[in-house]
């Protein structure tokens, strides 16, 4: 019973983590850059969530976030 309830919660996370990421496929850019394929956290309404955002790591490279909310707008609300 215990090893159900624990193989229930870990699907249960893992299928919420899978859903907060959006794929992006390779594209090239107007100056001819080509950018690779990638993940991305999926788009919303909050900046504080996005893995760039200083506080958060981005799970596939473990690189940690390094942007802040400059401006005059003190929420985190991308409708400032």
């Amino acid at each position: 019973m215990k090893k159900i309830l624990l193989g229930l919660i870990i699907l249960f996370f893992s299928a919420t983590l899978a859903l907060a990421d959006t794929y992006v496929r390779g594209y090239y850019k107007s100056n001819g850059t080509y950018v690779k394929p990638h993940y991305r956290s999926s788009p919303d309404s909050t900046r504080s969530n996005n893995w760039s955002t200083s506080g958060n790591t981005n799970p596939y490279t473990g690189k940690k976030g390094t942007r802040t909310f400059g401006g005059s707008c003190s929420s985190l609300l991308i409708s400032c």
